[in-house]
């Protein structure tokens, strides 16, 4: 018993200098302080425009390149080599990324594929897939006719079946000789 009460004695005595040591303290008055929401709305919209911006200086609805999108879509840049386009049809390139357009209107595709071609090329990554489905057509014609105007696709060709047959194409894009680019 006595070195419980010598325990009891010695916190007691913790306590009081503690409480001593306090004499005199007064209570912080906590600020409240609102933080501003319009500063963070104000950079999503930025960010918002930009995107807008850059899809609409690539992809323009008024221009309509000289490629067939009823059949087998098939394009190279001018300049590349024409191989290209077989070797996405036999498969040589495998997509590394794969983006699917269904339920996106005309506006949206337009900022998905400029933000599509930008991944690639800070991810190094040549190939990709771009499932836009079958349905009314409409962005089974839009879609190759926006990526032939971008400077940075090298091919288009219609998918294989396993990567979505006539409801998507595959890409190539001309990537930057360094491949520390974007990183």
């Amino acid at each position: 018993m006595n070195k419980e009460s010598n325990t009891n004695a010695d916190l007691n005595d913790d306590f009081a200098m503690f409480r001593e040591s306090l004499n005199g303290v007064k209570p912080l008055k906590q600020d409240q302080v609102q933080l501003k929401q319009t500063k963070k709305i104000q950079s999503v919209e930025l960010k918002q425009q930009v995107k807008q911006q850059q899809s609409e200086f690539y992809f323009s609805d008024e221009y309509i390149p000289d490629i067939d999108t009823s059949g087998t879509i098939n394009y190279v840049k001018a300049g590349a080599d024409s191989y290209l386009a077989k070797q996405l049809r036999r498969g040589d390139y495998a997509p590394e990324l794969i983006l699917d357009l269904h339920g996106l209107n005309k506006e949206t595709v337009k900022q998905e594929l400029a933000a599509l071609i930008h991944a690639c090329k800070k991810q190094h990554i040549a190939c990709a897939c771009i499932v836009h489905g079958i349905g009314e057509r409409i962005l089974k014609h839009k879609v190759p006719q926006y990526l032939v105007q971008h400077p940075d696709v090298l091919a288009i060709h219609q998918a294989p079946l396993e990567y979505g047959g006539k409801g998507a194409v595959l890409i190539l894009v001309d990537l930057p000789d360094d491949p520390s680019f974007g990183r």
